[in-house]
């Protein structure tokens, strides 16, 4: 294991939807801020737009977290190969609701809005986060359009959030783009985010001592393009080979053959 050669308690780079693991660089905080604002300002829709491995889904657990501590109610899909039926039915439960496997649209969307004029009635904060919606199926957009028009009056305290890639919003359709109040963009990071997640991410992980020399930190943000995900491969990939050759330190040579001949990213 290359945790030992390192001399790391676990792995410094992972890619699970863990907030433990979550780096707040500068435009995953401005996000996460943009979000906080679109619910406390009651507003109906949000677009949350980034590349892919720029961290939406991560940002979207992150902001859920906070969210539901901060007293609301919290429903959180992924709609990429989602039927209508399926997205309601994951909606409705969320929020409280007890559906049946074989419930209808019908029933559903009954059920759903019910759930939102109750809470509407007590004053509650209603937030639904939908991840890889510009993947989503016409007909699952059709139903989010639906919901988003439900109630929109000054009183409505429902928001809802479509999380998706920026060259794709036009999958999304014209209605939804009408609707859509705030757009917020999750940019890659500056080569300064790379080194400081870097060097966050080891010491977290139990590193005493510099593992990437400084002309492996720049290649390294090179290759990745500043995309979160592809940092984290290519960093993890380099610690293994590092590893295997018995280096002290990962130069800028290693990171360039593991990325070329991975294939991790494009060079």
């Amino acid at each position: 294991m290359y945790q030992t050669h390192w001399g790391l308690r676990e792995s410094p780079f992972r890619g699970c939807l863990d907030p433990q693991f979550f780096y707040e660089s500068p435009t995953h905080e401005e996000a996460l801020a943009r979000l906080h604002f679109l619910v406390e300002q009651h507003r109906g829709l949000g677009l949350l737009l980034g590349p892919s491995g720029s961290g939406k889904s991560l940002l979207l657990e992150v902001f859920a977290r906070q969210a539901r501590l901060g007293g609301r109610l919290v429903a959180r899909t992924n709609l990429l190969g989602l039927q209508p039926n399926e997205m309601l039915w994951q909606i409705s439960a969320a929020l409280g609701s007890n559906p049946r496997p074989d419930d209808s649209i019908s029933t559903l969307w009954r059920t759903v809005t019910d759930r939102l004029i109750e809470y509407r009635y007590q004053q509650l904060d209603v937030v639904i986060l939908l991840d890889d919606a510009d993947r989503a199926s016409q007909q699952v957009l059709q139903q989010v359009t639906r919901l988003t028009q439900h109630d929109l009056t000054p009183e409505a305290r429902l928001t809802i959030v479509l999380a998706g890639h920026p060259d794709r919003t036009a999958q999304l359709g014209g209605r939804l783009l009408d609707l859509a109040e705030l757009r917020i963009d999750v940019e890659p990071w500056a080569k300064s985010d790379t080194a400081e997640f870097l060097e966050t991410s080891l010491t977290q992980a139990g590193s005493k001592a510099a593992v990437f020399a400084e002309p492996a930190v720049t290649r390294l943000h090179e290759l990745s393009q500043g995309i979160p995900r592809r940092i984290s491969q290519l960093a993890d990939l380099s610690l293994v080979a590092g590893a295997g050759a018995e280096l002290q330190e990962i130069d800028a040579d290693t990171v360039e053959s593991v990325c070329r001949e991975l294939g991790v990213v494009e060079v």
